[in-house]
């Protein structure tokens, strides 16, 4: 099954949202992303090809994310930066009756401390089951792999 064009404008905007929303430093925003039961994994490259489940992040349901979105304005604390999120156009590789969209698409996170200049962060892709809702395409399952087994002692924000 293809997509129709208002289909795949709404899944590259959904794309852009998410990377505009993680980029911008309002938490609040990132768990509207998502449905209930969602699904939000940060896994290195190797864990995954070789179907290891051991994640860096792993969130399961929006109250989950809601928990960590809590966890950085509230709890953590740590030298602050930005991050700024670029997403490749997501490549679509199926697409069910049910209208459930598996994709995949590359993304590279640039991190800015305050008093530095700004770094690669996190390169990877990340491979996605979209689902249309009645507010629009949300994340069912977003799995961020990422490339590098070098990673900061902590990852503080979602990718």
């Amino acid at each position: 099954m293809k997509l129709d064009f208002d289909t795949w404008q709404a899944l590259v905007q959904l794309q852009a949202d998410y990377a505009a929303a993680v980029s911008s430093g309002d938490w609040d925003l990132w768990p509207n992303f998502f449905t209930d039961d969602c699904v939000y994994k940060l896994q290195p490259r190797e864990n995954h090809e070789r179907g290891f489940p051991l994640s860096t992040l792993a969130f399961d349901g929006k109250a989950s994310l809601r928990d960590r979105v809590y966890g950085i304005k509230e709890t953590l604390f740590h030298d602050p930066y930005y991050q700024r999120h670029v997403v490749g156009a997501p490549v679509v590789r199926a697409v069910s009756a049910q209208g459930e969209i598996a994709c995949e698409s590359n993304y590279a996170v640039f991190r800015t401390k305050l008093d530095g200049m700004s770094t690669v962060f996190n390169v990877g892709r990340y491979l996605d089951r979209v689902v249309p809702t009645p507010d629009g395409l949300k994340f069912a399952q977003r799995l961020a792999v990422y490339d590098s087994e070098m990673i900061p002692n902590s990852i503080i924000y979602p990718i």
